[in-house]
């Protein structure tokens, strides 16, 4: 079963790069933890028995999530963006719709993909990235403010007002900025 909704997923995917840590940490370090990501996000449920090289997972899902990156960049910069790789990604990917019961009474449908290659095992996160570029109010999606700081949000606040992925953690570390500034000024 996939989760092909939700714009937070493809965000939460870019935030794979880790903002504490310099140079950036990867939390996509093999194919393993690309699959715990996968199934954790809702877009693997079944066991990927894998007929790829070792490595290539990890490498695919890496490339993938940079493409979405500059992608998104390029949408949220009111820029052309150069969708031309990311349809060929989507286009490998094979599924099948499926209509199951979630519940006592609720029918949900749901895609199938094939798992055959690793464009296809990462076909779901790519479609939700095309749909995040397609139809997403990009004056909701965010980069974080904070110094070097790479991670992105959807700004979900009433006022959308937000500008830090962690207000304990980049929020936190700005405001304190600002302080020493004002205090070495004085």
């Amino acid at each position: 079963m996939v989760k092909t909704s939700g714009h937070d997923a493809v965000l939460e995917f870019l935030n794979t790069v880790l903002a504490e840590s310099k140079p950036y940490g990867d939390l996509l370090q093999s194919d393993d933890d690309v699959v715990l990501w996968l199934k954790k996000s809702g877009f693997l449920s079944d066991c990927l028995s894998p007929r790829f090289e070792p490595g290539e997972l990890v490498a695919g899902a890496r490339s993938l999530r940079e493409l979405l990156r500059e992608l998104i960049a390029q949408r949220k910069a009111g820029e052309k963006v150069e969708f031309a790789r990311l349809n060929t990604r989507l286009a490998h990917g094979n599924y099948t719709m499926e209509l199951v019961e979630v519940e006592q009474g609720r029918l949900q449908a749901i895609r199938r993909f094939s798992q055959d290659t690793v464009e296809q095992v990462l076909a779901p996160v790519a479609l939700v990235g095309a749909d995040l570029l397609a139809q997403a109010d990009f004056k909701l999606v965010r980069k974080c403010e904070g110094d070097e700081c790479p991670r992105w949000f959807y700004d979900r606040t009433k006022a959308h007002r937000r500008r830090w992925c962690n207000m304990a953690v980049c929020g936190n570390r700005q405001k304190a900025a600002r302080f020493r500034t004002r205090m070495k000024a004085d």
